[in-house]
């Protein structure tokens, strides 16, 4: 098949590389345009723009899609099927309309929970115990469209999101090529998006990543691996302890109580209290440095018991 591919983080790569080793013909990889970012601030690729470099395939940076220009440019390519994977951008009619087949989604979620934009951190800040990749026909609503196919994942009690992500993008890579045989086919399934249990997945906000170490200890290790590894849960050390703020991307549920933020316990990891029981901190980064277990971080950074987090 024709395939227009749209597609722009790491999580979206199994899938252009699955689509590429099928046989199928990439007639062009639609990516967001090179950002700047790091310590310098330089222009960077995407890394699906990077693959597709290497890939030797046409590569499209577009800051939208609405005009009529590159709505051209994108009906010049003859897609029988546009696959698209957090591509970052909500395609308008005139390019849904397109493929001759339609345009297909891969989503991490078990829709229609947590459509939007987060929905791998999401389903661990609220503590899920499944989620799913999820193919869908696009629409023009947000995450809206008829299920094509679904294949549900147990999310582990201490998996992180990045975690999550590897596998769900590794799933979901194989799900999209069994649609595409489906599709080719003829006989892919469309099933409409229940009305019930909708929920939304917004991008994650720097301010909702401070630990909150007065909530439940299940609560806040939820909070830390569903921000793991980026953007990175923090709590704040106070000034007897050089007032860092310190990222941590690993904990466990752990026995113990005490004043919510308290450090209760240093051996085989930093147990804090919470509202109720308390979390062992596992791994932490300091700013500028490498994540560390925590025995290594404690032994260049004395957190004295009783210290308030």
């Amino acid at each position: 098949m024709r395939i227009a591919f749209l597609g722009t983080p790491a999580f979206a790569l199994p899938t252009l590389v699955a689509i590429l080793a099928a046989g199928h013909q990439v007639v062009a990889v639609y990516t967001q345009p090179p950002r700047r970012a790091g310590r310098g601030m330089r222009e960077q690729k995407s890394p699906v723009h990077r693959h597709a470099l290497e890939a030797g395939l046409p590569i499209v940076t577009p800051t939208s899609l609405r005009r009529e220009p590159e709505q051209r440019a994108f009906a010049a390519g003859q897609p029988d099927a546009a696959v698209v994977v957090a591509f970052g951008m909500i395609l308008p009619k005139a390019i849904l309309e397109v493929p001759r087949y339609g345009c297909f989604n891969l989503h991490a979620s078990a829709l229609p929970r947590w459509r939007g934009a987060a929905p791998i951190q999401r389903a661990i800040m609220a503590g899920d115990a499944e989620t799913a990749a999820t193919i869908m026909r696009l629409d023009e609503g947000l995450d809206t469209g008829p299920i094509c196919l679904q294949q549900r994942l147990a999310i582990e009690p201490d998996m992180t999101a990045g975690e999550l992500h590897d596998r769900l993008a590794t799933r979901g890579a194989d799900l999209m090529l069994e649609a595409l045989r489906q599709l080719a086919a003829g006989r892919l399934p469309r099933t409409p998006q229940p009305g019930e249990g909708a929920t939304y997945a917004p991008k994650i906000d720097n301010s909702e990543c401070r630990i909150d170490f007065a909530l439940p200890a299940r609560k806040v290790h939820d909070h830390i691996r569903g921000l793991s590894p980026s953007p990175g849960a923090w709590l704040q050390m106070p000034a007897s302890c050089q007032g860092e703020r310190i990222k941590v991307l690993r904990s466990s549920l752990a026995d113990g109580s005490g004043a919510p933020g308290s450090v209760i316990g240093a051996t085989g990891g930093l147990t804090v209290a919470c509202a109720t029981d308390a979390v062992r901190i596992l791994q932490l980064q300091r700013p500028g440095k490498r994540p560390v277990p925590a025995e290594d971080f404690l032994r260049g950074f004395a957190v004295p018991l009783g210290t308030q987090l």
